[in-house]
This record gives structure tokens, sequence and C-alpha cells, in this order.
């Protein structure tokens, strides 16, 4: 049946106006890519708006008593209010739409860590973080260390000081409890903070809420099981360093490609091993050229400049596991920094340097391979569908 529906049509089509068979090849074209668009659309995530509740946070106190919830800093926000009067008919920017605005850093460095039922694996990531950034940064930005502080080619410090901001993604244990025990336990009054998202909204809508929060020159997101070596962080500012251009903008990002072939990776699973190359095969051929070029990804562990935030966290839409793909493409999207001084024209776009980093594989992972992996691969062909299209676009 299929053959003679096939033969009838061709005979019709032999008999028919060249002008009737164009018009029919525009309409069906048209159609299709109407179609494909509303597909798309429908399907293409959309991140709710934040609860008041959630630009919120609490810490402890001296005494040992946690806070009443307290505001929560946003820079994002003074971007949006920034965006909209440059985008008013009558402001001075004739309607440009700037996109570079954020608020000065408070300290050097914000550390972000979204949590969903932690409570058996927490406190040993904030002993190893809480222990390297007393040395790296110090406490407050009034004693800063050189260390990690000082910009490439400065003779003096950074600002010191940083922040640790714990994304509870509506934990049902007692993450939230034995975090703010360790706070009490260490002293880190107002310096780990905890933000609680009403309902869960997956790792990277819990790390895009925070990073519209940090305070810090440089802001890195961890996962909470500990599985990079913390202490790599250094390694991250860095190579952060190394490539930002003249306004500060830049990305260093973690990586285990160089475990491959080592028996922390050889030891896992054929079918876990099989998903991840082809997963790694998928990210070739549907993200553009510099997001394809890096070899790994996921890895939970990013460090970004405050100066490239801006361009990145207002755009985000992903809240699943392919987040992470999602700022790389927008960081590679980005426009151009301002002119440096020798009067070279700037390049689109924000560098990234990827990092070799120590890993180890930890036990309690709530990522279910073979699914999250097929949810992984959907994600990332609706997301690059999406930027395609312009269902996705920067404002």
């Amino acid at each position: 049946m299929p053959i003679r529906l096939l033969g009838a049509l061709y005979e019709s089509a032999k008999e028919a106006p060249l002008h009737i068979l164009l018009a029919v090849l525009v309409s069906t074209a048209v159609s299709s890519i109407v179609f494909i668009y509303a597909l798309v659309y429908l399907l293409a995530p959309t991140p709710r708006a934040p609860h008041p509740s959630e630009k919120t946070y609490i810490t402890t106190t001296p005494s040992g008593s946690a806070t009443s919830p307290k505001p929560l800093p946003c820079w994002h926000d003074g971007w949006l209010e920034h965006r909209n009067d440059a985008a008013a008919p009558n402001s001075q920017g004739n309607g440009e739409k700037h996109t570079g605005s954020i608020d000065e850093p408070e300290l050097e460095m914000s550390v972000v860590i979204p949590a969903y039922n932690e409570e058996e694996r927490i406190v040993i990531m904030l002993e190893e973080a809480t222990a390297f950034l007393d040395a790296e940064y110090g406490r407050s930005p009034a004693k800063g260390k050189a260390n990690g502080g000082a910009k490439k080619g400065d003779s003096e410090p950074g600002m010191g000081g940083y922040e640790i901001l714990i994304v509870n993604d509506g934990s049902k244990d007692k993450t939230v409890d034995i975090a703010l025990e360790f706070s009490r336990q260490n002293g880190l009054h107002d310096i780990l903070r905890v933000c609680t998202l009403e309902e869960n909204r997956g790792k990277g809508g819990a790390v895009t809420h925070g990073f519209r929060h940090v305070r810090g020159r440089y802001a890195v997101f961890a996962d909470a099981d500990g599985a990079s070596k913390f202490e790599d962080l250094r390694m991250l500012v860095k190579g952060c360093k190394e490539i930002e251009d003249t306004p500060g903008r830049g990305i260093a990002v973690g990586s285990r490609a160089h475990m491959v072939g080592t028996e922390a990776v050889v030891k896992r699973s054929a079918l876990r091993n099989a998903l991840m190359h082809s997963f790694h095969l998928l990210l070739r051929l549907l993200t553009p050229p510099a997001t394809s070029r890096i070899r790994d990804t996921q890895c939970g562990f990013k460090l970004f400049s405050r100066a490239s935030l801006p361009h990145i966290v207002p755009y985000m839409h992903v809240e699943g596991w392919i987040f992470d793909v999602e700022m790389l493409m927008l960081a590679e999207s980005a426009p151009p920094g301002v002119p440096s001084t020798s009067g070279s024209t700037p390049t689109p776009g924000i560098k990234v340097a990827e990092v070799q980093i120590g890993w180890q594989e930890v036990g309690g992972s709530k990522l279910n391979v073979v699914w999250d992996s097929l949810a992984m691969a959907w994600g990332l062909a609706i997301l690059r569908a999406s930027w395609m299209l312009g269902v996705y676009k920067r404002r």
C-alpha cells in the first residue's frame, strides 16, 4: 500500500503545473518549520521565579543559635533594574540593552554548594573546603591572603575573605541542621549561609539561584559529595586569571578527562563507560565549536570571575544535569569585551580554561546512570534546538 500511494503521488506530481508544485513544497517547508518551532517551544523548560523566602538565608550567631531569615544580597536584582533602565526609550543609552552591569565584589571568593539530602556527605566536604579557604583567603576581607587573591601581574594581594552559600534544594533530611552545627563548631557566623528552596529545582536550578546572590570577585560551585579535591581551587583561580579578558571575564572548569584511562574509571561498569562515551560524542555533535572542544563539561567544580556572571546567569534555563553545557554555551556566545588599550578589536565570547583536578568516586550518588543519561541526551537536544531556533535568546 505505501508503494502504491507513493506511485500515485508521483503520477500526480508529473501532471501538476510547476507553480503548483513549488507552492506545495514551500507551504510544506513552512508548515514543518512552524511545527518544529512550536514543538520545541512547548518542550523547552522555563524556570519558575523564586519565592520571596528563597531570597533569604539563615546562619549562626556567636551564641550558637540560628538566626531568623535575613535578606540575601542579590546582584541579579540590580542587573535587572539596570537593564530595564537602559532599555527605556528616554534613557541616556538610547535604548541600548547593556548586559555587563554587576555590583562590585565584597570579598574574594564565593563558594556555592547545591545540596539535596546530603546529611551523610556534606560535613567531609565542608571540612576540606574550610581548611583551604581559611588558609588561602582568610575569613575577613581586611585579612586577605596573597596566594589566591592576587590578580595576575599585581604586587598587592586580593581583597581576601570568603563566603559559603549552601543552597538547600528542598532536602527532606537533616542537611540544614548538620550544616548549621558545622558553622557553630567552627565559628563560621555569617560566613556559612544557608538558603532553602521551597521546592526541589534540580542541581542546575540550585546553582543558578546561588550564583544570583554571590558577593565574591570569583564564584565557584562545588558538589556536596566532596569528590573534587578542594585545594585544586587554587589551580582554577590561576587558570581563570591567565585567560581573563580586559573586562576581567573568564571561566575555569575542573576536568577529569586525564583520568579516563585510570583505575578509577576503568573499574566502572561497561554500561556506564559506554554511556559516558556516547554522551561525549553527542556533545561534540550538538554544541558550538568552543564548547565541543571541552573534554569534561560535567565536572561539578567550575569557577567564574564576577565580570562573567551577568553574561551567563540571567539567561539560564536548564535546571537539571545538563545545565553545565548551557553555561558554557552562553559563555561562548557572550558579546565582546571592551577594546584593550592597544586598540585591538575584542573577540566575542568568554574564554574557558580547562584545568586538570584531583577527583575520586564517592558513594551515595543520586544519578541514575541509564535514565539520567537518557534525560541528559534529550535535554541537550532540546537545549540546542531552543537556542538555534530562537526560542531562547539574549534579551
